[in-house]
């Protein structure tokens, strides 16, 4: 295909596809993944610390409006909507994804909603002199929305924009800055800084500093080159945007490898989320994307942040300092997150969520007899917590921040959209579905929990390793021609 103004391949030209990592690109991934990921792991984490003075701010205020103090039962309803709310409102977020990404694209749909927690932030900060807490649920519902769109357009957008020997380490950005939201909030949230009476809500307000910043500084950055050119149809914009990204003049091998995505997919238009499910050409990597995003959730992850408190505490470490424990743990995410960044473009993506999903299941077996065990053998307790940290490893390197790297390459343009929000909707229906079951599950099976984790694990595992393939390096067209094969489908590309 002769593109316009296209000039004679040069050896730079012939080197368009191995992209380096210029300051625009690495300021527009740390800008976005630190305005929008970031938030979604801070507000996981922020409500933990200072829960105690929240309900009982929340009890002195049905006081003082009632006269009687507050049933127990309705505070534990009270404050289990206060958790619960954050994953529901994610999911609506998720619902989001693709009509907003195709009508304001991918950087005007971050803008739009650096509102929603913007709004959340200053009314969470201020609800204690208001002297409200339904106004707290309501900005977890809130939060939960902006964190539903963060989850899946960030993802989206940088891998749309990062060369394709770059996307799987740029693609882990995103997850990276959600475990250091996560490890902000327990460090801001510890007694002595602002996890007490006086600072939490300061602690919940501060979450509109980071969208306040990316207001200000992510216009003077490009939109997505890939929508610029495939949906927009823009060639002059889509090419100004990738000179700037590359920090080169020569683009020609890119526009043209958009070019013959666009003509690939011209049959189709844009996949609404029915038409995805239909499609025969999309079939396994549709399954896919639903069985890594269900285990990344379902495998237990949250469960095994929840015990972790009490299998510190059952070791012997004392209660004041269990809280610092937490925060080595949060810190252990961050550096082995940090470490998927660096080796996802070596070892590939295949590797890592099998590695990870082997050592979760590994870990939550072992953490199953090693639980059991605790009561008669003492040096048990210390086997639990060599569990717990190799399990967070394992999901660090692997099922946190490789299934949405995957679902922007498995999916060409006019499908990505619809595949986030439905991949967005099983991350966000598992999270909530095991925040809500796991209390009935711990209380009927107490450490046999931990198998079912285990064989959810073990499970992903095994689809991974027989139908999943690796994409590493590969352009979105290229993944595309391995996926038609295990589809049965022919692919419709130009001839010139």
């Amino acid at each position: 295909m002769k593109l316009k103004g296209e000039k004679q391949e040069s050896s730079e030209g012939s080197e368009g596809a191995k992209g380096k990592m210029t300051l625009p690109l690495a300021l527009v991934a740390l800008i976005s993944a630190f305005g929008s990921s970031f938030q979604y792991g801070y507000n996981v984490s922020v409500i933990n610390s200072p829960a105690p003075h929240m309900q009982d701010f929340y009890n002195r205020t049905y006081l003082g409006r009632t006269g009687v103090p507050m049933d127990g039962g309705f505070q534990t309803l009270l404050w289990s909507l206060t958790v619960s709310m954050f994953p529901l409102g994610g999911l609506f977020g998720s619902l989001l994804v693709w009509p907003m990404v195709n009508s304001c694209g991918r950087k005007g749909t971050l803008l739009i909603n650096n509102l929603f927690s913007i709004a959340a932030a200053i009314l969470m900060g201020t609800s204690k002199l208001a002297k409200t807490f339904e106004v707290i649920i309501l900005s977890r519902v809130v939060m939960g929305i902006f964190a539903g769109l963060a989850s899946n357009v960030v993802p989206m957008f940088l891998g749309e924009m990062a060369p394709k020997n770059l996307r799987g380490a740029i693609g882990v950005v995103p997850q990276l800055f959600i475990t250091i939201g996560i490890l902000s909030a327990q460090i801001l949230g510890l007694s002595s800084i602002l996890g007490n009476a006086a600072g939490w809500p300061v602690l919940l307000g501060l979450t509109g500093i980071p969208s306040l910043l990316q207001l200000l500084t992510l216009p003077f950055f490009p939109e997505s080159p890939r929508y610029l050119l495939i949906q927009k149809g823009n060639e002059e914009q889509a090419r100004r945007a990738l000179q700037r990204l590359r920090g080169r003049e020569d683009v020609d091998d890119e526009i043209q490898e958009m070019y013959q995505e666009d003509q690939s997919e011209k049959e189709e238009g844009q996949f609404s989320v029915l038409s995805l499910f239909t499609f025969r050409g999309l079939r396994w990597q549709l399954i896919s994307i639903i069985v890594m995003m269900a285990g990344q959730q379902l495998s237990g992850v949250n469960a095994v942040f929840y015990y972790a408190d009490r299998i510190f505490e059952s070791a012997g470490v004392a209660s004041s300092s269990i809280q610092y424990v937490t925060v080595s743990i949060g810190a252990i995410n961050v550096i082995m997150t940090l470490l998927a960044v660096f080796i996802v473009e070596s070892l590939g993506r295949r590797i890592l969520l099998l590695a990870g999903f082997l050592l979760c299941s590994a870990s939550c077996a072992i953490l199953t007899v090693a639980l059991n065990l605790q009561p008669t053998v003492s040096w048990m307790s210390y086997l639990s917590i060599v569990c717990v940290i190799a399990y967070i490893i394992g999901h660090a390197i692997g099922p946190s921040p490789i299934p949405a790297v995957m679902i922007t390459e498995m999916f060409l343009q006019s499908s990505r959209p619809a595949a986030f929000m439905v991949g967005g909707s099983v991350h966000w229906l598992s999270n909530f579905t095991v925040g809500l079951v796991f209390l009935y599950m711990e209380a009927g099976l107490g450490p046999y929990s931990f198998l079912i984790f285990c064989a959810i694990c073990v499970a992903t595992m095994l689809y991974i390793f027989f139908v999943v393939p690796e994409t590493k390096n590969k352009t979105f067209m290229e993944i595309n021609r391995i996926m038609a094969k295990r589809n049965k489908v022919e692919i419709q590309e130009s001839k010139e």
